[in-house]
């Protein structure tokens, strides 16, 4: 059962899609049914999966794989030994598996997706049977992202979300529909057919190395990449390539200029699904691709990274301070949010990806609960002005409940699931420099983790701003509460001229039992994450290990083994290269030494004809002749 369970979840939805198109397409109510059953169907089943995992899988590692051939072809003999071989050394397969990282991704897509799907009844009222097939589609691809275990197979899921997301947002979405659809999907574009060329450069340099096939397999390039196949000069390019796809999708500052406007122009469900999901698979994508596979450049590259993560979170906290638009301003909230995931990622630290991993799931529970909370709003009064709104608290209690709960969680008050996530990302980050977990030091230090931290108290500043402005003070609401009045689109492609209302019949009333049922699961799990977060962080913890940082194990270790290792490890004053950047040891047996160095120092170097093959941050063999190297 453990080896189809993933190929069930993945395409449940996409068997939703199917019995859609045999609906008649003015039965609204079938097609809703029908959606939702689907959407339901996936959870259900990525539900089982994660029971099988946790029950049969390793602690490490990757489980409920299976394997199906694509283009598979064993490379003959003369390809094993370097000659020129058959075509058939090609290894292109349907392989899927998650580990403890991708399988909390895959349930929260799951979970969501239903309650996007849900919160659409009242608002979507035209092409009903287009808008859930787009739908279903888009969650097939997103749940096709996190099982990927081959790297063709992940790019072909991680391109294919721009599709459905394109058309929600430019068929279902606001005033600027268009100019937002265009612009994501040319954003996301651009970046992914950088991403492509590296995913094939990374299998031509796999079959140089010695691979014995053009091998697209994820575990076997880790395998590779462990061994050293893949040069400093090599890892840098290819991390470049990938970074031109996943910084886009995060979105990480300057390449963020996307996802406002997207998020401001698209119906409920689609900005629910792009803060909650879509935005993660650019982080997921670092975490599952560029951290393992490239270690040394990851660890070259991280402080540019960080700077330009810390620069975001600063810079779109200022600017959701001053929006005039409720949900524009979660929007720049959520770049953000997302810098923090960036900033843990990179620390290299267990602490820094156990937090940025929860962050992702924190940032898609709490951000998504809020656009649904905004949408909400939209169907009632069909403005999100703040100048239009206010005192709502005493017309709708249950309304600001909800907004006050997962506003809390979004600035991470403790007991609620925010908190740790931040928590332990600036943990990671201000303890970089240090071995206290293990693992040789981090690029990063305590001053990149103080500046971060000046975005958590804007982000408290501005939510409860928002809060104020909308929940307390004088009752104001739009003269038109109940319409959109005078033939004006709303977001959700209704018009005054045709269609139902988008109200649902409550014109300014509070929450309908179908809203609070969309909204209460998700501040339970808030509320549960918050308090006993114990299980997710201990399988994070134990996949970050196994599949992210057991290079840097190993090379702790061999640091630690040395001869006044915990001294060296402490640095060399007078090179003025702290924190194990500059270790040497002599191997007696060998005449050889381990040479560890900065990238500064490996780019000084790189030039030069002599010596041998010099990695950064993976240990590298130097002939002696005699002396002390």
């Amino acid at each position: 059962m453990s080896s189809w369970i993933l190929t069930l979840v993945i395409f449940a939805p996409l068997a939703g899609v199917g019995a859609l198109a045999m609906v008649r397409g003015d039965n609204k109510r079938a097609i809703e049914r029908v959606a939702l059953g689907a959407s339901l169907a996936a959870l259900v089943l990525a539900v089982g999966a994660a029971l099988l995992f946790f029950r049969d899988a390793p602690q490490s590692g990757f489980g409920l794989k299976a394997t199906y051939a694509w283009l598979e072809g064993g490379a003959s003999e003369d390809a094993l030994s370097g000659g020129r071989g058959s075509i058939g050394g090609v290894d292109v397969a349907y392989r899927v598996g998650v580990d403890g990282i991708s399988i909390w991704l895959l349930l929260l897509t799951a979970f969501l997706t239903p309650l996007a799907i849900a919160s659409s009844f009242s608002a979507i009222q035209e092409r009903v049977r287009e808008y859930y097939i787009l739908m279903l589609l888009l969650e097939t691809a997103m749940l096709g992202v996190f099982c990927a275990l081959d790297l063709l197979l992940f790019y072909i899921f991680f391109e294919f979300t721009l599709v459905p997301l394109f058309f929600l947002i430019g068929i279902w979405g606001g005033s600027e529909r268009r100019r937002a659809s265009v612009k994501f999907f040319l954003y996301t574009l651009a970046g992914s057919m950088i991403t492509f060329a590296g995913v094939l450069y990374t299998a031509y340099y796999a079959y140089r190395s010695g691979a014995g096939a053009f091998t697209l397999n994820l575990e076997e390039l880790m395998r590779l990449s462990r061994a050293g196949a893949f040069p400093v000069g090599v890892q840098g390019w290819i991390f470049l390539s990938f970074a031109a796809g996943f910084a886009i999708k995060v979105p990480l500052f300057p390449l963020h200029t996307w996802l406002p406007l997207a998020h401001t122009e698209a119906p409920t469900a689609g900005s629910v699904i792009l803060a909650g999901v879509l935005l993660k698979l650019g982080t997921y994508g670092f975490c599952r691709l560029s951290l393992p596979l490239l270690p040394e450049a990851s660890r070259a590259f991280a402080p540019a990274l960080a700077v330009l993560a810390i620069i975001g979170i600063v810079y779109t906290a200022l600017a959701a301070w001053v929006q005039t638009d409720v949900k524009k301003l979660v929007a720049y909230s959520s770049v953000s949010h997302l810098g923090f995931c960036m900033l843990g990622l990179f620390s290299m630290k267990l602490a820094g990806m156990n937090g940025a991993v929860m962050y992702m799931i924190n940032h898609g529970l709490s951000t998504g609960a809020l656009f649904l909370v905004i949408g909400c709003l939209y169907e009632r009064y069909h403005t999100r002005e703040f100048a239009k709104l206010g005192g709502l608290a005493r017309r709708m209690p249950v309304m600001a409940f909800f907004l006050i709960v997962f506003t809390l969680s979004s600035i991470g008050l403790p007991g609620l699931n925010g908190f740790i996530g931040e928590f332990l990302v600036l943990l990671g980050t201000a303890t970089s420099g240090s071995t206290m977990d293990g693992l040789a030091p981090g690029p990063l230090g305590f001053s990149y983790a103080a500046v971060a931290a000046t975005g958590i108290i804007l982000g408290a500043v501005y939510m409860l701003y928002m809060c104020g402005r909308v929940l307390f003070g004088p009752l104001v609401e739009p003269v038109q509460a109940g319409g959109v009045g005078h033939g004006e689109r709303d977001e959700h492609g209704g018009s005054s001229g045709h269609g139902e209302p988008h109200d649902d019949g409550h014109g300014g009333g509070d929450l309908t039992r179908r809203e609070v049922a969309i909204l209460a699961p998700i501040a339970a799990i808030c509320l549960l994450l918050g308090v006993y977060p114990k299980p997710m962080l201990t399988s994070i913890q134990a996949a970050a290990e196994a599949n992210i940082f057991s290079v840097d194990d190993r090379r702790q270790a061999e640091v630690e083994a040395a001869p006044g290792g915990g001294r060296a490890a402490q640095g060399n004053a007078e090179f003025g290269m702290p924190n194990a950047e500059l270790t040497c040891r002599r191997v007696e047996d060998s005449r050889e030494a381990v040479v560890f160095l900065t990238p500064h120092f490996a780019r000084l170097l790189s030039s030069s004809d002599g010596g041998g093959d010099l990695r950064v941050g993976r240990t590298a063999r130097v002939a002696s002749t005699g002396g002390d190297p």
